[in-house]
């Protein structure tokens, strides 16, 4: 294994949640498979010993994690499990260039790297390891979990499908070959124009003002990333967003393509009332469909949550965590 590149990371605690009393925190850092260095939280329990289950957390898409994963990271840490909250490559405090893209594979591997960290800590049975993904990281977690053998429980909650939405729009309102062709047609030119600028162009985060019109998938996105609530200076949604083109790949990457070899344990949990709900809906119905592995598979529905309730409980304790804590406790013995 190549040495991992130093990073410079932020010492101060610079969460958008209150730091536990309960746990012990620092920063790691561990390499994927393409040379890039992750940077991440580790949580620890404080006063457990011997080998502990581990879970790595990731998400939503364009977050950083001292925003929701990290939240997720350290209150499932407060109940006894080694956890990981982690930026993904080119984003937040990991390396990897040029910044804010995005890509399946990669991005996948990001959670696989994860593992191979969590596996060889000296306080984590190998034989225990799990993974929460949130908003678009929810999909890609279904992407490893249908790749990597040696997870034993999967959560993805408040679930987006990045190639479903990439490629068809929200609410497939886009699902047409013509549509499809417009998309790309406008990404390969400004493909063109950052060649010849020699920089990306982003493609802007949240948008704010809100404008009185917005639908409510976009107020509700705006009370989180532009707020108090959730705002954070290294967030792509909170800021200047992913790159224009960065992206891109997920239109003709379907990632649940192999959702119902799944055999591991999966709980997909979701908002009744998000806009994004139909992603989780249908991705458990493919996930099942003619899979022999269906009695360790769930789709918990929420009443009345919205999508970012789901992201740090929405004021009301919308994240079932004593439901996390049974799930991954039945699937990781």
């Amino acid at each position: 294994m190549e040495n991992t590149i130093k990073l410079e990371l932020t010492k101060e605690w610079d969460k958008t949640f209150p730091k536990s009393e309960k746990v012990n925190h620092r920063k790691v850092t561990f390499p994927n498979r393409y040379g890039i260095t992750l940077a991440a939280d580790l949580y620890e329990p404080k006063g457990v010993e011997g080998k502990l289950a581990a879970i790595a957390v990731c998400g939503p898409f364009g977050a950083v994690k001292e925003q929701a994963s990290g939240l997720y990271a350290q209150t499932m840490a407060e109940r006894g499990f080694l956890t990981m909250a982690f930026d993904p490559s080119f984003t937040g405090e990991s390396g990897g260039t040029p910044r804010y893209m995005a890509s399946p594979d990669i991005n996948t591997e990001d959670f696989q790297a994860a593992v191979d960290f969590l596996s060889v800590q000296e306080n984590v049975d190998p034989e225990r390891i799990g993974i929460i993904g949130i908003c678009g990281w929810g999909g890609l977690a279904l992407n490893v979990a249908a790749l990597d053998t040696r997870i034993k429980a999967i959560v993805a909650s408040t679930m987006y499908d990045m190639s479903r939405v990439n490629a068809n729009g929200y609410f497939d309102a886009d699902n047409s070959a013509d549509a499809r062709y417009a998309k790309k047609e406008a990404m390969n030119a400004q493909r063109l124009v950052d060649y010849k600028n020699g920089s990306y162009a982003l493609g802007g985060g949240v948008v704010d003002p809100l404008p009185e019109d917005a639908p409510f998938f976009v107020a509700d996105y705006h009370d989180y990333y532009k707020t108090d609530r959730g705002y954070h200076k290294r967030s792509l949604n909170s800021n200047g967003g992913w790159n224009v083109i960065g992206c891109m790949s997920f239109m003709n990457q379907p990632i649940l393509q192999y959702s119902n070899e799944i055999r591991s344990a999966v709980l997909i949990m979701h908002g009744e009332k998000a806009h994004s709900c139909y992603f989780s809906r249908d991705a458990y119905a493919a996930m099942v469909k003619d899979n022999p592995y269906t009695d360790n598979k769930e789709l918990l529905i929420i009443p009345d949550a919205v999508h970012t309730d789901l992201y740090d409980g929405g004021g009301k304790d919308a994240i079932p965590f004593d439901k996390l804590e049974q799930f991954f406790l039945e699937n990781m013995r």
